[in-house]
């Protein structure tokens, strides 16, 4: 059955459709070696091709999986500097060609990660229009008050951009450390932790414990995977519409 050329991209994990679109316009997409243009469909024997490179996308039933990322670990799928990255963790399903991140935690940062084999779902979870919320489970030195504790509800200007909490629970001081509950909507690049170095705070441990509806189960070990049931990608779902 033909498809539109952009959300075959999409699907394929290219990146967004308006992203694929633009990709599209500017003559970089070829199929059947011909240069596509907007409007283009294609089949399965059709041959996509961008960068050089041959885009192969199936239509498989949607799958998500998550994974509790152990810290240390690069959330890319390129080996760096000999450390181990988050695609070595996860697991060889039957018809699964790739997995595809939602998302990203930086190599110090633990927690729920979620991956899907379909792009245009990726890119729905991450479009900021979607507004899922993150929550963190954050240890961090250094003084604490009430007045820090509106700042960073409020909004901190950093390098030009807005960054706030939506919500921030305190919870146990142990000498100098304290733990904290926060959540946030947008996933700007270590986000948790230039809020907190913003008011003179320095994180040292920081893990995600859900995304949107999804909660990390207490029972997953680190660096395990578990594969989410319709119900839960059905929530999914509905909670970005």
């Amino acid at each position: 059955m033909p498809q539109r050329l952009q959300k075959y991209l999409a699907k394929a994990g290219v990146g967004s459709r308006r992203y694929c679109e633009e990709l599209i316009k500017s003559e970089k997409i070829f199929v059947n070696k011909k240069i596509a243009v907007i409007g283009t469909s294609v089949e399965a024997d059709d041959i996509v091709e961008f960068d050089g490179k041959i885009i192969n996308y199936h239509q498989e039933s949607l799958k998500v999986i998550m994974l509790n990322k152990p810290e240390g670990v690069l959330s890319s799928s390129k080996k760096e500097k000999n450390l181990p990255i988050i695609f070595d963790y996860l697991p060889k399903i039957d018809n699964i060609k790739r997995w595809i991140a939602i998302g990203r935690l930086d190599v110090n940062t633990s927690g729920l990660m979620l991956f899907t084999n379909d792009g245009d779902f990726a890119n729905f979870c991450m479009h900021p229009s979607s507004q899922f919320d993150r929550e963190y489970l954050v240890r961090a030195r250094g003084l604490f008050s009430a007045e820090k504790k509106k700042s960073l509800l409020n909004g901190i200007s950093i390098d030009g951009e807005s960054f706030s909490f939506t919500d921030l629970v305190e919870g146990q001081k142990i000498g100098t450390n304290q733990w904290f509950s926060v959540c946030l909507t947008s996933g700007k690049n270590r986000e948790v932790r230039k809020l907190f170095e913003s008011v003179e705070m320095e994180v040292s441990r920081l893990k995600r414990t859900r995304f949107g509806p999804i909660f990390l189960p207490s029972t997953l070990r680190r660096g395990k995977c578990v594969e989410l049931g319709d119900d839960e990608i059905k929530l999914l779902r509905e909670y970005g519409t």
